[in-house]
């Protein structure tokens, strides 16, 4: 704290958000309750299934729930502030708190890469080394797995935060978003910030892109393996699907922010909204419907909560 002190002459940052109007705010308000509600439920509902359903303790089902504990923790790091903003006509946030803010967003997005590639490896072995999956994706393996995840997502946030916490800020504080997006508060230190945005695009969306890369050439051996075999692919094929579209959603718009940086406000308001609310709600929402072993754990989870209600 002593740091941002020393180099900052502001305190807070002025997020202006999606609109100045009062009536328009209010519909945000209900709208983004509900969606994050919404993405509460169902995030926690996979959680909670895979966690106590036993036919869903395999290695597929381990990477979701952590993946639905991944976007939990996203959604929640700026959208219960966005939320309580609507209903104020100053929204601010301290220059602390819009540190903490980046940097869990930026951490908890790169352990979600990291494990989305997890995953990928996990149906690459699935299909293409049937007769191995049991053998290669062991308990131990998926523990690396998913301490890798975590690890990633550390040292991705604080090569980036390092360099951002002693920016010294004194001069206009306004973030045009609805939560302090990186490049933007980056704009605002009133020091040569060239090196810095550009390692933000190096670190981001390098980094996205030879992720995206890596598992759309993985995804497309696996389609063709499965070609060769089409008798016998119909689930794997449905599973394959889900797990191509969540990734193409999550790296899709993370590309598009770091080939087009710092020129356009209102694309990054979208953006900004696309990872915060829209992906956490979509993710659920694409596995449970494309997957039935899920749908069949979530009745059998809601049929022993309604048999426990009914014996007490």
């Amino acid at each position: 704290m002593d740091i941002l002190n020393k180099n900052s002459n502001i305190s807070e940052f002025i997020l202006l958000g999606l609109s100045s109007s009062q009536e328009i705010q209010l519909s945000f308000f209900a709208i983004f309750i509900l969606v994050y509600g919404a993405i509460i439920a169902g995030n926690l509902l996979i959680v909670i299934s895979v966690m106590f359903d036993h036919h869903l303790h395999s290695p597929m089902y381990f990477f979701l729930a952590n993946l639905s504990f991944f976007d939990l923790c996203l959604s929640s790091v700026a959208t219960p502030k966005v939320i309580s903003d609507f209903l104020r006509k100053r929204k601010t946030i301290s220059l602390w708190g819009c540190m903490v803010q980046m940097f869990l967003m930026h951490f908890f997005g790169g352990g979600e890469m990291f494990l989305l590639i997890a995953m990928a490896i996990d149906r690459y072995v699935a299909i293409c080394k049937p007769l191995h999956y049991k053998t290669i994706m062991n308990h131990r393996v998926l523990t690396v797995f998913l301490l890798l995840s975590w690890a990633v997502g550390l040292i991705h946030t604080t090569s980036q935060m390092a360099f951002t916490v002693g920016l010294p800020f004194c001069g206009p504080n306004v973030v045009d978003s609805i939560f302090c997006d990186l490049p933007l508060v980056i704009k605002l230190a009133c020091t040569e910030t060239y090196n810095l945005e550009l390692l933000v695009i190096v670190d981001s969306g390098l980094l996205s892109l030879v992720c995206f890369t890596l598992l759309l050439i993985s995804y497309t051996i696996m389609l063709v393996t499965l070609w060769q075999h089409s008798s016998t692919s119909s689930k794997a094929l449905s599973t394959l699907s889900a797990h191509i579209t969540v990734v193409t959603l999550f790296f899709g718009p993370a590309i598009f922010i770091y080939a087009f940086p710092f020129n356009s406000y209102s694309v990054d308001k979208f953006l900004s909204v696309f990872y915060s609310i829209i992906t956490p709600l979509l993710n659920p929402i694409i596995y449970t419907l494309r997957n039935q072993e899920m749908k069949a754990a979530i009745k059998r989870l809601r049929s022993h909560h309604l048999c426990s209600w009914l014996a007490s």
